[in-house]
């Protein structure tokens, strides 16, 4: 992503990614980036809480009215929850919860083999 985003902006096209790793973003050198610290793979907010995906989008949004000379990096004010436990359960297997992690996991098995039985796989739905 830093990559066309580089490209792009040389060719004068602004671009703004939105993002959780920062410590990536920071080696990788995009132009414009808004940091959300949020578990990886909900940049745009919690799922299902429009006011806030709406929020992070404007505020990504109005960095393209920010001159840049050097890579900018803003912060989203959002946080996961108050205390930020996310962190300490991130990613986290171990005997507490391994069984649950399972049994989640053979279910979207199943869901994913329903789908692959149906003939739709994610290439067909693309325009």
């Amino acid at each position: 992503m830093s990559l066309v985003a580089r490209h792009l902006e040389e060719k004068n096209i602004p671009t703004v990614v939105i993002g959780s790793a920062l410590d990536i973003i920071k080696t990788c050198v995009i132009p414009r980036y808004l940091h959300v610290d949020f578990p990886l793979g909900n940049p745009c907010g919690k799922p299902n809480n429009i006011e806030m995906q709406n929020a992070i989008f404007k505020q990504a949004l109005a960095l393209f009215n920010e001159k840049i000379e050097t890579p900018l990096i803003k912060r989203s004010p959002f946080v996961w929850n108050s205390d930020q436990s996310w962190r300490n359960n991130y990613l986290k297997v171990d005997s507490s919860n391994r069984e649950q992690l399972k049994r989640e996991g053979n279910i979207r098995r199943k869901e994913q083999k329903l789908v692959e039985s149906s003939g739709v796989n994610r290439m067909t739905l693309a325009p």
